[in-house]
């Protein structure tokens, strides 16, 4: 009996996963990534002509779960039209049984991909207020994130900023869903040790969840988990740019910091503060002395002081010039 090698079997599993697209509008491409539950597939739609991408369960899912858990991810981003969350077009299920939906295909790369080939500290200040913009607007619309990390994070040619990957999203007010989806979060992530609910469930990613996210308190998690994370993507933005200055410093170690009720308490209020330091103004996490907002004011202002000074200069000089 003759046995097929590792790599024909490693071919055909892959090629059992591919979605089948037969009677649908779309035209395989070719596969752009995978993780976690499901699969991102570039397609063709071919009623409009262009290009899609397309998500798709790779899991078994005989109890419907994934499916759900899928539907419902792009149910919350379809709710969120920004320019900084990539939009959803269509959501079904294909001739195989699995469920997917198709959203606009990024042009771009990864923040965490790109890192090399960012500017300077204002230059990447302002892709991180992009980034809070997308956050906050989601926050309004009653939904987290949760999962704020540079790999979810895309940043396109022309300068385009897209909070990406909102698998992990909670909806506010809306207590009996999320503890249905986390529990099935839970089961897909924890299945040898699953509590009877989510509580207690860790779902995000180290290093950038907050702590009362990290110790499984569903319940915990507000607005200011997301800024936690925030806060620690403006750390890994900033991370190799030289000596971060003090200002900024602060207003990452408030973002971050361990209590949640000592972050800021609003993704808006974290930007606030970062726009108020590329503006040259004093930022409300990092108290100043007196003479430090004199310099502040005398330096952002400068120029008028100059212009001031030579006025008044001439102005001396011709009074002098018409006593003698």
């Amino acid at each position: 009996m003759k046995w097929m090698s590792d790599s024909s079997v490693d071919r055909l599993r892959a090629a059992a996963d591919l979605p089948d697209l037969s009677g649908t509008d779309y035209v395989l491409v070719d596969k752009l990534g995978e993780g976690g539950m499901a699969g991102v597939y570039r397609v063709e739609e071919t009623t409009l002509g262009r290009q899609v991408a397309l998500k798709v369960i790779t899991v078994a899912d005989s109890g419907g779960e994934f499916a759900a858990r899928l539907r419902r991810e792009a149910r919350i981003i379809a709710r969120l039209e920004h320019p900084g969350i990539v939009p959803v077009h269509d959501v079904g299920m294909l001739p195989d049984g699995r469920a997917f939906y198709t959203m606009k295909l990024v042009q771009g790369r990864r923040l965490d991909q790109q890192m090399a080939e960012l500017g300077g500290v204002p230059e990447r200040l302002r892709i991180f207020k992009k980034i809070c913009e997308a956050v906050s607007f989601a926050h309004a619309h009653g939904v987290l994130h949760r999962d704020l990390k540079p790999q979810n994070i895309m940043v396109g040619p022309f300068g385009e900023v897209l909070v990406m990957d909102w698998g992990l999203a909670k909806l506010l007010n809306a207590e009996a869903a999320n503890a249905q989806v986390e529990a099935i979060e839970a089961r897909a992530n924890y299945p040898d040790a699953i509590p009877d609910t989510a509580h207690g469930a860790i779902l995000g990613t180290p290093g950038y969840m907050a702590p009362e996210q990290a110790r499984g308190e569903a319940a915990e998690v507000g607005p200011r988990g997301d800024v936690y994370s925030l806060g620690a993507v403006l750390k890994f933005l900033l991370d190799g740019t030289g000596g971060m200055p003090k200002a900024l410093a602060a207003v990452a170690a408030k973002a971050t910091a361990q209590d949640l009720e000592q972050r800021y308490g609003s993704v808006e209020e974290l930007a606030n503060d970062v726009a108020h330091y590329l503006d040259g103004l004093p930022v409300g996490a990092y108290p100043e002395a007196a003479m430090v907002r004199v310099w502040r004011w005398v330096t952002k202002n400068k120029a008028w002081i100059l212009l001031i000074l030579a006025y008044l200069l001439m102005r001396a000089l011709f009074i002098l010039w018409r006593a003698r």
